[in-house]
């Protein structure tokens, strides 16, 4: 019997003391899947014109060693991290990340043909795709307005993309025998004071209803809003906020609302809307990230808002009806290892929450016995949850706690990664 197996059957022992079963969380954990997001991989920046640089409210900071230079070497990277995630795993993919041939495809002209390729790549890697239309870093979108754009060919340029993206979904999902979730971000909204507040969501409205005209089979593809209390240049106005998409999504029963996890009110938690959402029996899509002060998009970490969704989620038994994604972009550290750790993080969490008492909690809550409730709660806390988690990696031959050290994953050379060791801080 190695070390993990002994460490596995005392944590199975203290959690069953107190009423988890470490074995069905493992087997359920392995049941979930996560979307893994392409763009930590190479800041965003995609295959159409990958020199352009980011813009429209969008912004990666830092310049660790390690981008990669060429596509293939993005896929390199890409499956490098993915094969250091265990469980089941889907992957995101933005509509910049197709194959043009060296050719300039327009985003109103791309088809599923520009995207096969990752069909292929998911069949081999045994992933489910998900997609998302690309509403900035766009001459179109240099003014700050794209679908409530008052210019009706700028608008009617991205009602263009944001169908096309829902057929290539469709293909993904047509291909792949698993539904595409198809998320719609807009980076409109005004800096400063907004004078007229309505007239832009009233067009933004009419471009979504034109985009989710055409019917497509929500066995292929399911399409999400999603919403930003403000961003780079939509610091006083975004047109669209959280309550026009949960209102629209309201009255379309075939568009789900998108919460990232970054994108509301230093002050709102995602978690403690989770539950509205399922009480109506909604879809929701989540979009994990972790928010420092402004910035919406810091590698996911196995925090207390983190386990505080997934508990949600586990508590509700809103497998089926919560979508799980990650989404941060951060070129300051190493770009797979970011992947890793935000996907491993979300895992884990997931992981913690499975193994929660829940049935005992309640019942103490049923019975008015806070008390016992606030105790159990704070007893699990010092539950051997790490050796649980090795157990899994295991499970599915994946390194564990030491991932990094025994994949060798850091990238740029050993002279860069030097130099920036040896820096001296500030």
């Amino acid at each position: 019997m190695d070390r993990i197996e002994k460490n596995y059957l005392i944590a199975k022992e203290a959690y069953a003391a107190l009423g988890a079963d470490t074995d069905l969380a493992l087997t359920k954990l392995n049941e979930i899947p996560v979307s893994v997001h392409c763009w930590q991989i190479d800041d965003l920046s995609g295959f159409e014109s990958p020199d352009r640089g980011l813009s429209g409210g969008i912004a990666a900071f830092g310049n660790a060693p390690g981008k990669p230079a060429s596509k293939e070497e993005y896929l390199n990277n890409l499956t490098r991290a993915l094969k250091l995630i265990p469980g089941r795993n889907r992957l995101a993919l933005h509509a910049i990340y197709l194959e043009n041939g060296g050719k300039h495809i327009e985003r109103d002209e791309i088809e599923p043909h520009h995207f096969a390729f990752w069909v292929d790549y998911a069949k081999e890697m045994k992933l489910g795709l998900d997609f998302n239309p690309t509403y900035f870093s766009h001459p179109k979108a240099d003014d700050g307005f794209t679908l409530s754009s008052s210019n009706e060919s700028i608008r009617k340029f991205w009602i263009e993309h944001g169908k096309r993206c829902r057929r290539i979904g469709r293909f993904f999902g047509q291909k792949l025998g698993s539904p595409c979730i198809t998320n719609h971000w807009i980076p409109d909204g005004y800096k400063d004071i907004t004078i007229d507040t309505l007239e832009p969501r009233m067009r933004l409205k009419d471009s979504l209803d034109q985009i989710f005209s055409e019917p497509i089979s929500n066995t292929e593809n399911k399409d999400s809003v999603e919403s930003k209390l403000f961003g780079l240049g939509s610091e006083s106005y975004v047109t669209g906020s959280h309550e026009f998409y949960s209102n629209y999504a309201a009255l379309n029963n075939n568009c789900m609302v998108c919460m990232d996890t970054g994108h509301f009110h230093p002050t709102e938690t995602v978690s403690s809307k989770l539950s509205s959402y399922l009480a109506f029996n909604r879809e929701i899509m989540l979009h994990v990230s972790r928010p420092v002060r402004w910035d919406s998009d810091h590698v996911v970490l196995f925090d207390d808002e983190t386990r505080a969704i997934m508990q949600q989620i586990v508590r509700h038994n809103a497998f089926d009806t919560v979508h799980i994604g990650t989404d941060y972009f951060d070129a300051s550290i190493d770009r797979i290892a970011a992947t890793v750790l935000g996907a491993r993080s979300v895992k884990q969490a997931l992981l913690y929450a499975l193994l929660e008492p829940y049935h005992l909690l309640r019942r103490y809550e049923y019975e008015g016995d806070f008390t016992r409730r606030l105790v159990l709660l704070e007893q699990i806390k010092t539950l051997p949850f790490g050796f649980v988690w090795d157990e899994f990696c295991r499970m599915n031959d994946i390194p564990g706690a030491d991932w990094i050290n025994q994949q060798k994953i850091l990238g740029g050379n050993n002279n860069e990664r030097e130099q920036i060791c040896s820096h001296p801080q500030h």
